[in-house]
């Protein structure tokens, strides 16, 4: 099979498209013919060494699939092939997404949305999780209250508007101007952009000084230390970002503050939830480019640049 193959840690140079072994499903497994994949900050991650540790090198990573039962292993039960699944492979537990066959154990594959292409389907297994674990499952998030998402119309951000619409929340997120209608049709109750003016003191003004009562870190930054003074009280910070410079959280003591680190966990529950969102009009993923599986260095490149113009996610469509 192809596949495109990291042979150095680097830069996205370090990719070879090249011909692979295609993998037999074992015992519990379910062998999966990849008709998408997409690209992820985590891909741009784990290619620049940030898990190096993790990570034996040459290596096949992606962290997203969208495809077809191919084969089964002993033991399975829960698919046949030709059945369309949808999955987000076991992070450092084996090879990735960027093939055009991959492996996965049973319990984490779900099945796909039938409304969804399986380019969009692969543009929101990770990201959906990612959101799901941030907004349900570590904020707890509640019908009525009010949540700030940082980078709204990003991979994870546009995601997250939805999902916080479908819990019932008041929407606040922060964005470039030319993002605004982008994320109003997403369901956004108010729109900041982040480059004019201070975002702490729109929130404050637009909750009559209460605050929020989340605030979704994707973007990274100082926002640690700055969320406290946007949170209401009991207020809950979540982040997706492994920030490495050392952040003040003082602020977050009056508030009876808690902070939440998201590292995404697999399961097949997660996308049976998402999946009822979808069929339901609530979710949907934006798929704002496509790449073929040989040009996953360019996508890399321009998902890595400053002004990429992406809304939503890169996918790849590697048949």
């Amino acid at each position: 099979m192809n596949a495109m193959k990291l042979n150095s840690f680097g830069g996205p140079e370090s990719f070879e498209l090249c011909e692979v072994p295609t993998p037999a499903p074992q015992a519990g497994q379910v062998l999966v013919r990849v008709h998408a994949t997409s690209i992820n900050p985590l891909d741009l991650q784990v290619r620049r060494g940030d898990y190096r540790d993790l990570v034996p090198l040459p290596t096949i990573t992606g962290h997203d699939v969208s495809g077809v039962v191919e084969a089964v292993g002993p033991g399975v039960t829960m698919f046949s092939p030709g059945d369309e699944v949808w999955y987000t492979p076991q992070i450092f537990a084996g090879p990735g997404s960027y093939a055009e066959y991959h492996v996965a154990n049973e319990n984490i594959i779900g099945r796909k949305p039938g409304s969804l292409s399986h380019l969009e389907a692969a543009s929101l297994s990770l990201v959906g999780g990612t959101a799901w674990e941030a907004l349900v499952v570590r904020a707890a998030s509640r019908v009525g209250e009010s949540i700030l998402i940082h980078g709204g119309a990003g991979g994870v951000g546009h995601v997250a508007i939805q999902l916080a619409k479908a819990l019932g929340a008041k929407v606040f997120t922060t964005v470039r101007e030319d993002n605004f209608e982008f994320v109003r049709s997403l369901g956004a109750d108010v729109v900041i952009d982040y480059r004019k003016g201070d975002y702490l003191s729109a929130i404050m003004r637009e909750t009559g000084g209460r605050g929020v009562d989340v605030v979704f870190d994707t973007v990274g930054g100082d926002t640690l230390s700055r969320s406290p003074n946007v949170l209401a009280q009991l207020g809950r910070v979540v982040t997706i970002v492994d920030i490495a410079q050392p952040q003040n959280l003082m602020e977050a003591w009056g508030k009876n503050a808690s902070f939440h680190f998201v590292f995404t966990r697999q399961n097949r529950g997660k996308l049976d939830e998402l999946s009822t969102l979808v069929e339901r009009g609530q979710l949907r993923p934006h798929v704002g480019a496509v790449y073929a599986l040989a040009d996953i260095p360019f996508a890399h490149t321009r998902l890595e640049s400053l002004n990429n113009g992406i809304r939503g996610k890169i996918a790849i469509a590697v048949d």
